[in-house]
């Protein structure tokens, strides 16, 4: 039954990975810019406000995060940071090898959130982390993130489900919620967003 539940929500969520095709090929939801080729790199404006969002690949839910912060704010982020953490469990703990390859598969990930990023004229950056809580892992990065970046705001998201069940709500632990308790006590600012599936 759990699995099954797994199954369909793995299904509603292929959905939202429209949006990674769509974006990198049109990069249409983020501020359209005319590509010179003559523009330099954006560099780091350390006066300027920055949004740090937590992402788990380059995917329909990072992606509908980053257009959401874009939709709610507008241009009022000159930096951007993508925070990931690779989650070791059980189906992936089966050696030193393994553990490389989810390291290299999440610095990839996030690489590809900077690129886009680039390509749009925004300043980012990525941090990332390998461990087996993804609470504990984000609060080990908190400190060299908000160091470079002070003026800065969390974002994650959520998946809202239309009709929730009691299986949604026991099965999806809500991470995100935890990272922003544990952010809150140190004063920094975290936003949950939705996303509906």
């Amino acid at each position: 039954m759990i699995k099954n539940h797994y199954n369909k929500t793995a299904h509603s969520l292929k959905r939202l990975e429209v949006i990674v095709e769509a974006a990198v090929l049109s990069g249409s939801d983020v501020h359209d810019r005319e590509s010179d080729k003559s523009t330099p790199d954006p560099v780091f404006d350390p006066k300027g406000k920055t949004a740090a969002i937590l992402v788990n690949g380059f995917n329909g839910l990072g992606l509908h995060t980053l257009f959401s912060v874009f939709r709610l704010f507008g241009n009022s982020y000159k930096n951007y940071v993508f925070v990931e953490i690779g989650s070791i469990d059980a189906g992936n703990f089966k050696g030193a090898d393994e553990i490389d390859h989810l390291g290299s598969f999440v610095r990839n990930e996030t690489s590809k959130y900077m690129d886009y990023m680039k390509a749009h004229g925004y300043y980012s950056e990525a941090y990332y982390s390998i461990g087996t809580d993804v609470v504990d892992e984000v609060n080990k990065l908190v400190p060299a993130i908000t160091e470079k970046f002070p003026d800065i705001v969390f974002f994650g998201g959520q998946l809202v489900f239309s009709k929730e069940s009691l299986m949604d709500r026991w099965l999806h632990n809500y991470t995100v919620f935890a990272i922003q308790r544990n952010l809150y006590v140190y004063g920094i600012p975290f936003v949950i967003l939705p996303i509906k599936v």
